[in-house]
C-alpha cells in the first residue's frame, strides 16, 4: 500500500484583465502559476456587466484551456436573488465547481436582496440540490471570507467569528482570510474560531507587497493600519530589485509563521503578477504538486 503525505493547499487569486495589454500579462501569469499545479485559482467577480462578462470569459478559459481548477468569486451586494441564481447556474454551466461567497462592499443607495454572505451560501446550496443530477451527484465547494483583523463594519472580532460560524452553518466548506500583516492575528483568529465551534479550514491570505502605494491603498480599503516596518522598508528602498526583495522576504516570513501555526494551506493574492509569489514559493521548500507521485498511477495500489 502506498502511503501519501498531506501537503498544504496552494491557491492564487486572479482578476479579469482591464485591457489587451493586461490580458497578455495575465496569460503569462497563468502559464507561470500553472507550473506550480495549485489546488485552485480564485477569480474575482465584480463591477459592471462588461467587467462581469470578462470574469466569465476568464473562468471559461481556465476550465477549457488550462489544467487549473477555478474558484469563482460571487458577491451578493447590489444583486437580486434572481441575478445571483442565474449567475450560479451560468458559472456551473461553464464547468466550475467552486465558489467564494462574499457579501461585497455596499455602495451608497444600493439595495441587496441578500444582505449577508450566509444567504448566498444557502442560495448556492439550493441550486446545488436542484441540479444534483447535472452535477453527476457531485458536491459544489463553497469558500467564505474570514477576518484576522476586525471588519470595519463589525462591532468586535467576536462578532466576526459569530458571522463566520453562521456561514459554516449555512454550508460553507472553508474560509480564506483577508490579507493581514501581523502574524499572530492568524493564530488568534483560528484559536478563537475553534473555541466558538468553527471547524472548517481557515486558509491565510498572503500578498507579497512590493509597492508602498499598493500597501497604503490596500490597508485603506481593508480598514487596517499600515504596518510601519514594512512601509518604512518600502519607502526607503533604492531600487526595484530591493522593493521586490522586501516584499518577498516579508511574505516568506508570514508564510513560515502561519505554517508553524498549523495553517492548512496558503492563498496568495497575486494582483495578476507572478514573480514575487513564485520567489516566495521557491524559498518555502513546499513540494511541487506535479511531483507528488513517484510512480505511474497504473502501478499504485489503492486497496
Amino acid at each position: 500500500m502506498v502511503m501519501t503525505t498531506v501537503h498544504p493547499a496552494l491557491s492564487f487569486e486572479l482578476f479579469p484583465p482591464r485591457s489587451q495589454a493586461s490580458c497578455e500579462s495575465l496569460l503569462r501569469t497563468i502559464a507561470e502559476l500553472e507550473g506550480t499545479n495549485p489546488d485552485y485559482v480564485s477569480v474575482t467577480y465584480a463591477g459592471d456587466a462588461k467587467r462581469r462578462q470578462k470574469t466569465l470569459a476568464l473562468l471559461d478559459h481556465l476550465v477549457h484551456e488550462t489544467s487549473l481548477t477555478p474558484l469563482a468569486h460571487l458577491i451578493c451586494a447590489g444583486h437580486s436573488v434572481h441575478e445571483l441564481e442565474r449567475a450560479v447556474r451560468l458559472i456551473l454551466g461553464l464547468g466550475v465547481r467552486g465558489f467564494l461567497a462574499l457579501r461585497g462592499d455596499i455602495q451608497d443607495g444600493q439595495v441587496s436582496e441578500l444582505p449577508f454572505a450566509r444567504y448566498l451560501v444557502e442560495l448556492i446550496r439550493r441550486v446545488e440540490r436542484e441540479d444534483f443530477a447535472h452535477l453527476a451527484a457531485g458536491k459544489v465547494s463553497i469558500g467564505v471570507a474570514a477576518y484576522p483583523q476586525k471588519h470595519p463594519e463589525s462591532a468586535s472580532l467576536l462578532q466576526d467569528i459569530e458571522i463566520l460560524l453562521s456561514k459554516q452553518r449555512a454550508g460553507a466548506d472553508f474560509a480564506i482570510t483577508q490579507v493581514f500583516f501581523e502574524d499572530e492575528r492568524y493564530s488568534a483568529l483560528v484559536d478563537s474560531a475553534h473555541l466558538a465551534g468553527v471547524d472548517i479550514p481557515i486558509i491565510p491570505g498572503i500578498m507579497p507587497v512590493t509597492s508602498l502605494k499598493r500597501l497604503q491603498n490596500l490597508c485603506q480599503m481593508a480598514g487596517m493600519e499600515v504596518p510601519t516596518d514594512l512601509a518604512y522598508a518600502l519607502e526607503t528602498a533604492t531600487s526595484s530589485a530591493e522593493l521586490h526583495r522586501i516584499g518577498v522576504d516579508y511574505a516568506l516570513n508570514q508564510c513560515r509563521a502561519v505554517m508553524d501555526a498549523g495553517a492548512p494551506g496558503l492563498h496568495f493574492f497575486t494582483f495578476n503578477e507572478h514573480a514575487a509569489v513564485l520567489d516566495v514559493l521557491d524559498q518555502l521548500d513546499l513540494p511541487r504538486y506535479s511531483n507528488r507521485f513517484s510512480q505511474p498511477l497504473s502501478e499504485l495500489e489503492f486497496a
